[in-house]
């Protein structure tokens, strides 16, 4: 099994194409309500849904995308005025991570595990 894609809502459809594209995902599939990125590595998707639930949007899900480059890429967003809520942090389940929100209020976190996203020191065995 592997993952597709996420599909997380967006209040305004061109404001949040516009977010995904200037952080490197590419454009697939755009009408009036519903948008589709590839991720820049894999193959996997995201897809922005047009909503008017505004409370949903903003306590959705939280979506990660891994980046070898954590502190040049969140250097270079900023750069293009994007604004994070949280820099580049090391956390203490050997994460390091930087927040930002989408227009719709949905949380995005870039970060940086390496094979601790898999294989922490707590991962359980069979």
């Amino acid at each position: 099994m592997r993952l597709n894609q996420v599909t997380v809502p967006a209040l305004d459809i061109e404001r949040s194409v516009a977010l995904y594209k200037t952080l490197g995902l590419k454009l697939i599939v755009k009408n009036d309500h519903y948008a589709r990125f590839e991720l820049p590595d894999g193959d996997a998707t995201l897809s922005l849904e047009l909503t008017d639930d505004v409370q949903g949007a903003a306590n959705g899900p939280h979506v990660y995308f891994e980046c070898d480059d954590l502190d040049a890429r969140v250097a270079a967003l900023k750069a293009q005025g994007v604004v994070f809520d949280a820099d580049p942090a090391d956390q203490r389940w050997l994460w390091r991570e930087a927040w930002l929100t989408d227009p719709s209020g949905v949380k995005l976190c870039l970060y940086f595990a390496g094979d601790n996203r898999r294989f922490p020191p707590w991962r359980l065995t069979e």
